[in-house]
């Protein structure tokens, strides 16, 4: 995987306008890591793109993240500041593609979720009932006393002990924040998803950099690909010199 250029980041907010999150995820990624398969991408396991949407948006922003959030109790809105390696979960890099779990008289073989399955289950609003089909994409066999048996009958505790076992194989997957509302005092625990975080970063450089690239082009007559292939730090020298 690598950096993208100013040109390429402007290339993927431009067409990330007509694209769902889940998209403009794998976009992001598609252009990053031009040697993969894009179908492969899409079934990376979801902490695993997660894990390299939080390189990439360090190789692009930085290492610290600012952000803002509400409190649930109050409606106080609260000023986030974090590294990246707070977030950061330990991912093993080469995970294997098929888990199997026994319990009771349950024998269960499974797999980790990825970006085809919410896209599978993004037509449903119940979160209990996208979280049970979830579960059922990812199901590759279940077995009884040792006879085949209907996924869909599996026992809620079977079910949960997968849901379990998925989380700590795939960490990076649900990164939840603690936080402290300073005005009420409440405590909570609020999901973090790098994906969005990272577009709307995007989405707020590519505005600000649109509307260098007309200030200059207008001053001096310069193409857009010159004006991009600027260094940042170039180009606010000459924007320095405009607004003087």
């Amino acid at each position: 995987m690598r950096a993208l250029s100013a040109i390429e980041l402007l290339d993927v907010w431009e067409r990330g306008q007509a694209q769902t999150s889940l998209e403009r995820a794998l976009t992001l990624l598609a252009v990053a890591r031009a040697e993969s398969v894009p179908e492969r991408l899409a079934q990376l396991s979801i902490g695993r793109r997660d894990a390299l949407l939080l390189t990439l948006r360090e190789w692009t922003f930085g290492a610290h993240f600012a952000g803002l959030a509400s409190c649930l109790a109050c409606g106080e809105r609260l000023e986030l500041t974090f590294e990246a390696g707070d977030i950061r979960t330990k991912t093993d890099p080469d995970p294997p593609e098929e888990f199997t779990l026994r319990l009771g008289s349950y024998e269960v073989c499974f797999r980790l979720p990825n970006s085809l399955d919410l896209v599978r289950c993004m037509d449903t609003a119940h979160l209990d009932l996208t979280r049970q089909r979830l579960l059922q994409c990812c199901l590759l066999q279940v077995r009884r006393d040792g006879t085949e048996a209907p996924p869909e009958q599996l026992p809620v505790e079977v079910m949960e002990a997968i849901t379990a076992h998925m989380a700590e194989a795939d960490p990076q997957a649900d990164v939840r924040l603690a936080l402290v509302c300073p005005q009420c005092g409440h405590h909570w625990q609020g999901a973090f998803d790098i994906g969005t975080f990272f577009w709307h970063e995007i989405d707020a450089w590519a505005q600000r950099t649109l509307r260098e690239v007309h200030t200059l082009a207008s001053r001096y007559g310069w193409r857009e690909m010159d004006i991009l292939s600027m260094s940042a730090r170039r180009r606010q020298w000459y924007l320095n010199l405009v607004s003087a």
